[in-house]
């Protein structure tokens, strides 16, 4: 994977007024994902204007496209690079909903995410009490589908020079790749938040990326 191409085309994204409009649900995913299969900017935004140029949400759908575009191609790149390190294994089916790779044989879904307003309490109360941000993040992120309780590493991004352009470090590749690194040359199994869903353990982490 080009990272350096991928991040230029991520930071495009960044240059545009980022509003969602309305929450992610099933019905507007499938209408955007052609997403998929274009990593380009530019050719994005002309099969948004092919496809929704007549459509009365026109608006929400553009919003909502582009965002649903940069969270992929941050987290499919974020995604390699936990994958290149010899301590991770790629799972075999990369269509698995649960399991992006294994990290000492233990599966792990990841997800990059903003620092949540709604948590209302501080990013270094956070730190210091990581269980209770992980089972917030469990409890109050990624509605319908692509909801559960299964392992999962949490990049969680704090942009402390702004905090309404959290969601720009998403595109800061390079700089994502130094902090993923580092952690997994730290890993350690036993330093993981473990808690239990259903009568079944439920095995997370935090990796911070703070500017």
């Amino acid at each position: 994977m080009n990272y350096e191409l991928l991040e230029i085309e991520l930071k495009k994204r960044t240059k545009l007024p980022y509003s969602w409009g309305r929450k992610q649900v099933d019905k507007f995913d499938k209408q955007t994902n052609f997403i998929y299969k274009i990593n380009c900017f530019d050719s994005l935004l002309l099969r948004i204007e092919a496809s929704f140029k007549e459509n009365s949400q026109y608006i929400n759908l553009k919003n909502y496209t582009l965002n649903r575009w940069f969270n992929f191609w941050s987290a499919k790149t974020i995604e390699a690079i936990f994958c290149e390190h010899k301590n991770v294994k790629p799972h075999i089916n990369s269509y698995n909903k649960f399991t992006d790779f294994f990290i000492e044989n233990i599966p792990f879904d990841h997800k990059t995410t903003v620092f949540p307003n709604g948590f209302k309490k501080s990013v270094p109360y956070a730190i210091e009490h990581k269980g209770e941000l992980i089972e917030w993040l469990y409890k109050n992120q990624s509605q319908q589908q692509r909801k559960h309780f299964k392992n999962r590493l949490f990049v969680v991004l704090v942009n402390y020079q702004n905090k309404n352009e959290h969601w720009k470090l998403k595109a800061e590749i390079s700089w994502l790749k130094e902090i993923i690194s580092a952690y997994l040359r730290k890993f350690e199994s036993e330093k993981l938040y473990s808690f239990k869903n259903e009568n079944k353990v439920v095995k997370a982490d935090v990796i911070w990326a703070i500017k």
